[in-house]
């Protein structure tokens, strides 16, 4: 592997990184490349590479022949800050978002085939209605059916087989959600481009894979709700308790994990779900790595692979003492998760080490799961890694099952990269909300909208750990929500203008820089604050 091709692309990382710490936004970035050595010297990641497992073929290939993949994660309220800097610093000319490819699926298939043969809306309505979710299987017979509609009419039964064959076709170009194209000459020259929709902003038309086969750079930067929430919270914090508070925080503390294992995780990132709430309790997390399992588990990947319940089997029989037997050389690779793969990296070093898969066709294999619901290309490696297995004295029954749950995480199955980036801003809200519960709600009121619960549950979680909640009050409420001191006392939330329908944050500062002691009466406040009468 050259590294002169590569250096570049970390130095270009490295260099968006610093310029949005400069501006005060909090980062982090994620992915197999981000959990390297590298990334964590240069200040890109906070995840420690000692405490995680890397696979350097995730990270980097010989066949691949391609920077490694780094997703950059920033405030979602300042991403576009880090956006329009990228754009002023490369020029419009070498920096572009790229495209994303939208394909029909079922319900847009129906409807697009149903308005062409004249079916009328509510027939077509009907037909969409029947589909659950985002599937792309076409309208099911049966489906139509129970809907009360003739399946064996010529015109919708020939509305159901185009809608089935045209679905996985492409529909339209969207802009994709943070993948940057850098590049060192025109644009306009390698590739086609058009201007977005949004002003001042270009986008390639070409999409993610049309660039990976062309090998030019693309970089993440993408937004995310809970680095808003704690930039807000750590300022907060230093604001009124004077105390100094950074991501990447010291993580062992037994409180915070007690209190986690108590599913008490309301507004917590990645495990505030009623899914992640009830494997809390079971799983019992006491350090970070179980905060890594933690966020990978409850995904549908190791669902359909079967891979929970032995998984909490294995951990207990563990704790009690018991011992788990390992076939082969798997104890490497599945010792830290009790004997049961539930990353990407583990199903790649088994092809590796129990398959005689070489790190390329391993990484073939870590495509193929990819992009499994899409492409169906895993079952070309099946055989040769059932046979491999065998060929390596494994038992048959055994290979099968591990390629079952390598399977089953389809295009679900969670790299350990990624959770290990995310178990940090696990530890670090779960850290704020349990010392400074008044901080972490005003927080996330404060960035809304993110996460699970709406602004009612938020405050009543925070009146359940002891926060005073003061209501909005013209002459003390700001447009965010704050605190205020209590003498001898933690702070307490003072609801903001925010919180109520129908105000806008400008209406809202004004009132708030025309108030000066205070408004007297309601007239005051109407002719002072100039609002209008209702």
């Amino acid at each position: 592997i050259d590294s002169k091709k590569i250096a570049p692309y970390f130095l270009t990382v490295h260099e968006i990184v610093q310029q949005a710490r400069k501006l005060g936004i909090l980062c982090q970035g994620r992915g197999s490349a981000a959990n390297s050595a590298v990334c964590y010297c240069l200040g890109i990641t906070s995840v420690d590479p000692d405490k995680v497992t890397v696979l350097f073929e995730r990270f980097l290939s010989n066949a691949r022949d391609e920077p490694p993949d780094i997703d950059v994660d920033f405030e979602h309220e300042r991403r576009e800050e880090v956006i329009q800097w990228i754009y002023e610093e490369k020029g419009r000319s070498r920096a572009a978002l790229a495209a994303t490819v939208i394909s029909y699926r079922s319900r847009s298939a129906i409807r697009e085939v149903g308005k062409a043969l004249g079916l009328s809306p509510d027939t077509v309505g009907a037909m969409a209605d029947t589909v659950w979710g985002m599937g792309s299987s076409g309208v099911k017979v049966d489906h139509v059916r129970e809907a009360g509609l003739d399946p064996t009419d010529p015109r919708l039964r020939l509305a159901l087989e185009l809608s089935a064959e045209l679905c996985g076709f492409p529909r339209h170009l969207s802009q994709h959600v943070g993948g940057f194209v850098l590049t060192d000459g025109r644009l306009d020259e390698l590739v086609p481009i058009q201007n977005a929709a949004m002003d001042d902003r270009t986008v390639v038309e070409w999409d993610k894979d049309d660039l990976d086969v062309l090998k030019i750079y693309k970089v993440d930067v993408l937004g995310l709700g809970m680095l808003t929430c704690l930039r807000k919270s750590f300022a907060l914090i230093g604001k009124h308790y004077d105390r100094q508070v950074a991501l990447g925080m010291d993580d062992e503390d037994p409180a915070v994990f007690d209190m986690l294992g108590r599913a008490d995780s309301v507004g917590v990132f990645q495990v505030e779900s009623r899914a992640q709430m009830s494997m809390l309790p079971r799983l019992k997390p006491r350090t970070y790595y179980d905060l890594v399992v933690e966020v990978a588990i409850v995904r549908p990947g190791p669902i359909q692979g079967g891979m929970v319940h032995p998984y909490l089997r294995n951990r207990e029989k563990i704790a009690a003492g018991g011992k788990i037997e390992y076939p082969g050389k798997l104890e490497k690779i599945l010792k830290r998760t009790c004997g049961v793969p539930l990353f990407q990296e583990q199903a790649m070093q088994i092809a590796i080490d129990a398959a005689g898969f070489s790190p390329a066709e391993a990484d073939r294999l870590r495509r193929a799961m990819a992009t499994f619901r899409r492409a169906g290309t895993i079952h070309k490696l099946k055989d040769k890694f059932i046979e491999g297995m065998v060929e390596k004295k494994y038992d048959r029954a055994f290979a099968e099952r591990c390629f079952k749950q390598i399977e089953g995480f389809g295009e679900y199955g969670f790299p350990e990269s990624h959770a290990a980036s995310f178990a940090i801003l696990v530890y670090d809200s779960s850290w704020v909300k349990h010392y400074y519960p008044e901080v972490f709600a005003a927080a996330l009121l404060n960035s809304q909208p993110m996460g699970f619960y709406a602004p009612a549950q938020i405050v009543r979680d925070a009146q359940e750990h002891g926060v005073e909640i003061r209501p909005v009050d013209v002459n003390f409420s700001h447009y965010d929500n704050t605190l205020e001191q209590i003498e001898g006392r933690a702070p307490a939330m003072r609801l903001g203008f925010r919180q109520l329908d129908g105000v806008k944050e400008d209406g809202a500062n004004a009132l708030v820089e025309r108030r000066g002691a205070g408004y007297a009466s309601v007239s005051d406040m109407r002719e002072r604050g100039r609002v209008s009468s209702p």
